[in-house]
């Protein structure tokens, strides 16, 4: 079974998911109903859980907040939140788990499957990129990100990414010194948490580090050459787009 304890101020909230998790999802127990933050930290202490839905915005102390104040992240974190876009950007990228408000129980329960097959514990180094991202000012690409593996998870600088291209379900991530990581993630998601102007989707199979870009070939379609010398093949949808935006360097 797999222990589970839930933090949210709203009553109808707590018992609603306790609901959702009891129909949908028997393999886990609900150890703990805790409507602040502290309460939350005790249950934590007490009952050692596997995962903890948490909700954002409460009174005195937020999520946020009530994370920092665990000693040992040795459980996964959910987040049941209303948050903006770009926010839920910064989810993807720390590779945290997040479910949007009202639940849908088709996403619960793959979010339990997500907690039962990789069994990777979030860390500090997680939460602190979550934070960072949320504390941005502006819309840019992140200077590191979490990438989601079979295993776990692998911090990688976005610099060092030449391109990422989309195998299935999955995505290719190359990057210098010939590291490839396999992730568990579509190139959707990856265009999303890497946008900014340092990438750019030049096919649908591809989405490439503009500062690794070592030539451009016309002809038809045309295409890129990288730093690590592979071609990359340029839609002829997105040419001009592109063209555009080579020209402002």
């Amino acid at each position: 079974m797999i222990k589970c304890v839930l933090v949210d101020d709203e009553k109808n909230a707590l018992e609603m998911m306790e609901w959702l998790l009891k129909t949908y999802c028997p393999n886990v127990e609900v150890v703990a109903l805790c409507s602040t933050a502290e309460k939350g930290i005790e249950a934590i202490n007490k009952f050692k859980p596997d995962v903890v839905f948490l909700d954002i915005e409460m009174p005195r102390m937020n999520g946020f907040d009530m994370l920092e104040q665990v000693s040992n992240l040795s459980f996964e974190v959910v987040f049941c939140t209303a948050y903006d876009q770009f926010a839920i950007k910064a989810f993807k990228y720390s590779a945290l788990n997040y479910l949007l408000k009202p639940v849908d129980p088709e996403y619960l329960k793959a979010t339990i499957m997500r907690v039962e097959e990789k069994k990777a514990l979030p860390t500090r180094e997680q939460f602190a990129l979550l934070l960072q991202q949320l504390n941005r000012q502006t819309v840019s690409t992140p200077s590191r990100i979490a990438l989601t593996t079979g295993d776990g998870l692998i911090f990688v600088s976005t610099a060092d990414i030449i391109y990422c291209k989309a195998e299935s379900n999955y995505t290719h991530v190359v990057l210098t010194g010939g590291r490839k990581i396999l992730v568990s993630r579509v190139l959707k998601e990856l265009d999303e948490a890497l946008s900014g102007p340092d990438f750019y989707r030049v096919h649908s199979s591809y989405l490439i580090g503009i500062n690794h870009i070592k030539k451009f070939v016309r002809g038809e379609g045309g295409y890129l050459v990288m730093d690590n010398d592979e071609n990359i093949t340029l839609s002829r949808s997105r040419r001009q787009e592109f063209m555009e935006l080579f020209s402002k360097f």
